[in-house]
């Protein structure tokens, strides 16, 4: 570790995210460690302000990371405000940008004008090239939530923050749930996806990469419910297309956890726009075999101190080492580097960086 690294958490421009990469209690661990953190206060940050204090932090302004001193690590979630038009500052958030999605360029843009880098939380990854922190488990479980909810006429909008245990008491409510199918289901999304939906009632079917190696169409189709948490770093053959909805099938709801949808890698091409808090389903087929997606892009957002808690006891052991020798870190500005170069997406792709194939697919979020 550096001598006194400095992290600087700043407040989420989106309204909507009251998730904080850092909780206050592993906030202290990492000040016990002589990490100075400074903390922009927010008045949507599920975690007050005063318990950052209470941890040794300090605080700021929303929005002053600007300012922060050239050597801080501006940590966040979600994306940036569009100003300034340079970024000089090492960021630390999910930037979204290393696969061609809308804004991806502009973005990165940004970094070269300014001199800063992109440490994107995507691809913070171990040697064997899975993610070390995520947010995979609790989106995958709203995802489903939310899937069972809409198909049994409960959802109610416009989606409000809660906890897990006010979900689960939907979720335990008795309704007619037909049938779920899962891909993606021996990953961290995929898990939680699973969970949710057997709190629901459901026994849910489980596909991975030995069930869509070959795609057997027609038993997709056959199902109620589709969830995907699939998160594709390379172009595949979509596992459901404008012909799937347009001809004979039992589905009825998509669930898209991943939200790929600008990507060339997207494996749900049958939407171009996500939906929101407000609005959190489109139809996508009217009639007598109406089809409709559920695709949020901060889905653990509606389970704040949950997600929280749990992708913050994964960031702050990482965090500690920040800055210096750590390959971690290496390989998250190497990802970077490479996108910036324009010779790749800074990832292998659907493979393990040993080159054998994934036992399952990436996680989700």
């Amino acid at each position: 570790m550096l001598d006194n690294p400095h992290l600087w958490m700043r407040a989420e421009s989106r309204p909507s995210e009251r998730r904080a990469p850092l909780v206050p209690e592993d906030a202290a661990r990492l000040v016990g460690q002589g990490v100075e953190i400074t903390v922009e206060a927010s008045a949507q940050r599920a975690f007050p302000l005063d318990d950052y204090l209470a941890a040794g932090c300090r605080t700021a302004p929303a929005g002053s990371w600007t300012d922060a001193p050239g050597g801080a690590h501006v940590l966040g979630l979600k994306e940036l405000p569009e100003d300034p038009a340079e970024l000089t500052h090492r960021h630390i958030y999910f930037g979204h940008a290393y696969k061609g999605q809308t804004g991806a360029g502009d973005l990165l843009a940004r970094f070269t004008a300014g001199g800063g880098a992109l440490l994107d939380l995507e691809y913070l990854t171990g040697a064997d090239g899975r993610r070390l922190a995520a947010f995979g488990y609790w989106a995958g479980y709203v995802g489903a939530a939310l899937a069972v909810l809409h198909r049994r006429g409960r959802l109610r909008t416009p989606l409000t923050p809660t906890g897990l245990n006010a979900l689960d008491a939907l979720l335990d409510e008795p309704g007619e749930n037909g049938s779920a199918l899962v891909i993606g289901a021996l990953g961290r999304s995929g898990r939680g996806a699973c969970d949710a939906l057997a709190r629901a009632g459901l026994t849910p079917t489980r596909w991975d990469v030995r069930e869509t190696a070959a795609l057997d169409r027609a038993a997709l189709l056959d199902h109620d419910i589709l969830v995907n948490t699939v998160l594709m770093n390379r172009p595949t053959p979509p596992f459901l297309t404008h012909a799937d909805l347009d001809g004979p099938r039992r589905l009825s709801v998509v669930s898209d956890v991943t939200c790929d949808v600008t990507s060339a890698c997207n494996v749900l091409p049958v939407y171009t726009e996500l939906t929101d808090w407000d609005r959190p389903v489109r139809r996508l087929r009217e009639g007598d075999r109406p089809a409709d997606l559920i695709a949020i892009d901060n889905l653990p957002s509606l389970l704040p101190v949950e997600a929280s808690r749990a992708f913050s006891a994964e960031l702050w052991p990482l965090l500690a080492n920040l800055g210096g020798a750590d390959p971690v870190w290496a390989r998250c500005l190497g990802a970077f580097e490479t996108a910036v170069a324009g010779t790749g997406n800074g990832e292998a792709a659907a493979v393990r960086a040993d080159g054998d194939e994934p036992k399952e697919y990436a996680d989700a979020r």
